[in-house]
């Protein structure tokens, strides 16, 4: 692992079977649809890819799969964060050893009351645990979820012991104040907000890039924003993901990306969730598609098109 990450990058849903079971093949198109749609990598294994709902075999699966059938390790950044430290050393080394550009971690966010310290000991486990200087880590800070983050004192302290292993942060706090803070006081860390709708700010305050769940259905709209983000457009480009963003996660996310991507693909199976997560009702499907609608947003049904067209 030795490039540095940046640009657009997309945490690509997975497909599910009527029994529950991954859809392989409509993963292994799926990822290639973004990538040909501008993706600069994948942020696989992560919270829009429901892996924290899937066991350490499929994840280790599905990352093994996209490598045989021709993905690149080096636009590959799987999520590997577990609360099970075990499981988190198994599969970074995995990551670390096919080649993966880095991998995203989330802190162990079970046990709520844990101080730094104890995050401080178990990511200095899981790094020297892994034993491979090649690791670069993003840390996945998503506080509405996990409820369990990085201070700016446990990031300095992870960089002042391991240095480059400490690669970057994604920032999903939906604070960008929060994000602004991380890239001013560590100009060395790869920091990515967690919603395009922070791409053109994040931008200009020296962010590489963004990693979002909607990137599933708009990949080729946020690329441009962010290959023009210096350029006289870049407001307008800005205004039109962000007000996508807002019509899609005004419904539950990961169903709501479903739902387009059923409609996108012509593949209703896509909508499927893996328990907890619940698809759309046919009720909220039809808002959501009026909502798109009525913003300009017409979903392509057309198998190999854009998602989202305006």
């Amino acid at each position: 692992m030795s490039t540095l990450c940046g640009g657009v990058w997309v945490p690509a849903a997975t497909p599910f079977q009527a029994d529950g079971k991954i859809n392989r093949s409509m993963f292994v198109e799926h990822c290639r649809h973004l990538i040909d749609e501008g993706a600069d990598g994948l942020a696989i294994l992560g919270t829009t890819s429901e892996a924290n709902s899937l066991s350490v075999s499929e994840r280790l699966d599905l990352l093994n799969l996209l490598i045989e059938k021709g993905t690149s390790p080096e636009q590959l950044m799987p999520g590997t964060g577990s609360c099970s430290i075990v499981d988190a050393v198994q599969l970074t080394k995995v990551a670390v050893a096919t080649g993966c550009a880095g991998v995203l971690v989330l802190p162990p966010f079970y046990y709520k009351a844990v101080d730094d310290d104890a995050l401080f000991a178990y990511f200095s486990d899981l790094i020297e645990g892994v034993g491979d200087k090649g690791l670069r880590m993003y840390l996945y800070h998503i506080p509405p979820i996990a409820q369990v983050g990085f201070s700016l004192l446990l990031i300095e302290r992870l960089l002042k012991r391991y240095g480059s292993v400490i690669a970057g942060l994604k920032d999903s706090s939906g604070d960008f104040k929060n994000t602004r803070a991380v890239i001013d006081a560590f100009p060395s860390l790869r920091v990515f907000p967690g919603s395009e709708s922070f791409l053109l700010d994040g931008l200009r305050a020296g962010a590489a890039g963004c990693i979002s769940a909607t990137g599933n259905i708009n990949t080729r709209e946020i690329k441009r924003a962010y290959v023009g983000w210096s350029s006289a457009t870049a407001d307008s480009l800005q205004a039109g993901v962000t007000r996508r963003r807002q019509i899609v996660e005004s419904f539950p996310l990961i169903p709501a990306i479903k739902a387009v991507l059923a409609r996108r693909y012509d593949e209703p199976t896509w909508r499927n969730t893996r328990v907890p997560l619940m698809p759309l009702d046919k009720t909220r499907e039809h808002a959501l598609f009026e909502a798109l609608a009525v913003g300009g947003y017409a979903i392509s049904t057309e198998h190999g098109g854009n998602p989202i067209n305006t």
